[in-house]
């Protein structure tokens, strides 16, 4: 590879996490280029290249990295054929494409945890709608689509025979629903030469209506054990996918301290944006070396630090304005990030705020206090 300022780095989707990466690369002089469908995306304006485009066409997105040395993701849903086709050609994209077509597909995700040996929650795979009616499984579920689920969406809960008729029509897996005590997380990051590195595991609350993370709380207090055991599943993924750059591993804590595996996202993740005032390194900054084959950096943790994500109100939609900035920053440890986004609507990620202090329950005061005072409205 060429030295890292000299490299060209290009990364699909121009969003939030896309912007919180260039922020990083600002350090190292790394030009960066951008595709987004979006002409008014967060990165707009802070990159050196931007493009319009689809992330799902072949040729947009081949024409975009074949002048480039280097390709990352900020999103999922991207074209693995022509980064298959770039990476054939020289171009080295990380995550690696075949590692982003498994977690594309959800039901790919549970057939490697089974094939490795890591825990989850038993499923069964159905193509179509009917197939699971005639299936007749005990209630309650989880269904799930295989593919194009995000940020809650893409998700049902099956509690009845009315909830079955309004079940996704396409291919989904179900699984059992888990009594869980904790929802629980582990970023880990990976080199090309095979450093390793686990950030500390958090606890997330998640807002019911949206199925987004609304708290998130690290360190965890959980026993030094459990948390061992998280980091050291996460670590044995990203070696089982020899997966190059930041992986975050969704978990359950079941009421029996038992862990599962939810999900796999494979690039910087909302339950790691406290990591950018809270960490020694961020996650966009260990994500940065590691596809650059740099030494990863210290992920230990400097202070508590409770983490909120900034949501459009319900009811309000259109131009963004920001209610209780001076009340929040008159507080001491309050760190704001505004993710660039014109426009809001209900439960649309405008944005995170992170609070960091010595005194883990002042931390969690000073984010209920936050969480009630900022507002996104139109």
């Amino acid at each position: 590879m060429k030295s890292i300022s000299q490299t060209r780095l290009g990364i699909l989707g121009g969003g939030q996490l896309g912007r919180m990466l260039i922020q990083e690369t600002i350090n190292y002089n790394i030009s960066v280029s951008i595709l987004d469908p979006d002409a008014d995306a967060p990165c707009k304006n802070i990159c050196d290249y931007f493009e319009v485009g689809s992330l799902g066409d072949y040729e947009t997105v081949y024409n975009f990295g074949k002048n480039l040395d280097l390709i990352t993701i900020e999103i999922e849903k991207v074209n693995i054929e022509a980064l298959e086709e770039l990476e054939k050609e020289g171009v080295l994209v990380y995550p690696q494409p075949r590692i982003i077509r498994l977690i594309q597909d959800k039901g790919l995700q549970k057939q490697f945890f089974k094939e490795n040996d890591i825990p989850s929650s038993p499923f069964q795979i159905f193509n179509t709608k009917e197939q699971l009616i005639e299936a007749n499984l005990h209630f309650p579920y989880i269904q799930k689509l295989r593919k194009d689920g995000y940020d809650g969406k893409g998700v049902k809960k099956i509690e009845n025979e009315t909830d079955l008729e309004n079940a996704f029509e396409q291919p989904s897996l179900v699984e059992n629903l888990i009594d869980f005590e904790k929802e629980i997380a582990v970023i880990v990051a990976r080199n090309p030469n095979g450093e390793i590195k686990t950030f500390p595991m958090v606890e997330m609350d998640f807002n019911p209506d949206a199925n987004l993370v609304e708290f998130l709380i690290s360190p965890s207090t959980y026993s030094f054990e459990i948390q061992q055991n998280a980091e050291e599943i996460a670590k044995h993924i990203a070696e089982s996918l020899n997966f190059v750059g930041v992986l975050a591993v969704e978990m359950f804590l079941t009421k029996d301290h038992q862990i599962l595996v939810n999900e796999l996202a494979p690039r910087p993740h909302n339950s790691g944006h406290q990591t950018i005032e809270g960490n020694f390194t961020s996650q966009f900054g260990q994500h940065i070396k590691a596809i650059f084959n740099l030494p990863l950096g210290n992920t230990d943790a400097i202070a508590n630090a409770v983490m909120i994500n900034i949501l459009g109100e319900k009811g309000y939609e259109g131009v963004a304005e920001y209610k209780g900035l001076e009340e929040i920053l008159k507080k001491e440890g309050v760190y704001i990030h505004l993710y660039g986004k014109k426009y809001t609507k209900p439960f649309r990620k405008m944005g995170h705020i992170t609070i960091i202090d010595e005194d883990r329950q002042q931390a969690i005061e000073k984010a209920k206090f936050v969480k009630e005072t900022f507002k996104v409205k139109a």
